[in-house]
């Protein structure tokens, strides 16, 4: 019973790790500008197929070994994915936000972003599955009728280290003051001399940047890539920030890990088909109880 409990475990911090590594980002965007980036999902598609790419190239053109070709596969696909989401938010949603748009428009528009993301991927690169290239020895350990690897390992230390990164910048430093100035009153910003693009364009970087590390991972992990793979991921990924409190990196992070624990429960337990549908429903009902989420504060409007 407790190797079947430490196992549950540990294959619920990996699918909360991925789940985590794209709430956060979801969270950056809307601490900053109250928008929900629903186009952040498929940018998690977009740098699980740059990694592909990436890798492909240095193992087989540049002959790299695996180990030197993860090394520079990492920093290349986030930036890379950085550009991505940096060009979504200067060609779809400055526009908007300087016209002043109701923000229904800014949340078609980023469902808008996705599917083309989506159908672009597809018409390029039409709908044939893409298999993922090894990059690293995957090695097995058992530890008292435990098994996990070191790929595992790797995703869930990423998460975490991830997490206290974004913690540390905007808690600790200048940019991270600016995003929680931008947060609070986007009006009195520009004022105070804060250039809000900037600080806008580095939490597209930061959050897009950690999508494309999460799509890497993934891959890794689970070498099949198509067109779809960050549809359903990045909805889940969504209401774990929801459920944790939108625009809270503790609770976005908190979150993931919750929907990744509900779901390994409900397939230890359940049919592998009822996943879906007992995580949605555990959810909503913490939604119900506790409506802002678990580290979410109700916020009031002064008329």
């Amino acid at each position: 019973m407790l190797e079947t409990i430490l196992q549950n475990v540990i294959n619920a911090l990996q699918w909360g790790s991925f789940y985590a590594l794209i709430a956060l980002g979801y969270t950056l965007v809307y601490g900053v500008l109250q928008l929900i980036n629903f186009a952040h999902g498929d940018v998690f598609m977009v740098g699980a197929y740059i990694a592909f790419f990436v890798a492909t190239f240095l193992l087989g053109i540049a002959g790299m070994p695996g180990w030197m070709a993860l090394a520079l596969t990492i920093p290349l696909t986030m930036i890379l994915t950085s550009a991505v989401g940096v060009t979504l938010e200067r060609i779809a949603y400055r526009p908007l936000r300087r016209k002043g748009a109701n923000r229904l428009y800014v949340v078609i528009t980023a469902l808008m972003c996705g599917l083309i993301l989506e159908h672009a991927n597809l018409a390029v690169l039409g709908a044939s599955r893409k298999a993922f290239p090894p990059l690293i020895t995957e090695t097995v350990y058992n530890v008292g009728g435990v098994t996990f690897t070191n790929l595992k390992l790797g995703v869930i230390f990423t998460a975490f280290a991830v997490f206290i990164f974004l913690h540390w910048v905007v808690t600790k430093t200048r940019v991270g003051m600016a995003m929680r100035a931008i947060s609070y009153d986007k009006f009195a910003v520009p004022l105070m001399g804060i250039p809000m693009d900037q600080i806008i364009v580095v939490t597209f970087v930061l959050g897009s940047g950690f999508a494309g590390l999460a799509g890497l991972l993934f891959a890794m992990s689970y070498p099949v890539l198509e067109p779809y793979m960050g549809a359903l991921i990045g909805w889940k990924a969504f209401i774990a920030a929801v459920v944790g409190g939108i625009g809270d990196i503790r609770g976005a992070f908190l979150g993931g890990f919750l929907l990744g624990a509900v779901e390994i429960l409900v397939v230890a337990v359940f049919p592998s088909s009822y996943r879906d549908l007992f995580s949605f429903s555990v959810l909503l009902i913490i939604l119900v109880f506790k409506p802002t989420g678990l580290f979410g504060i109700a916020k009031t409007t002064k008329i």
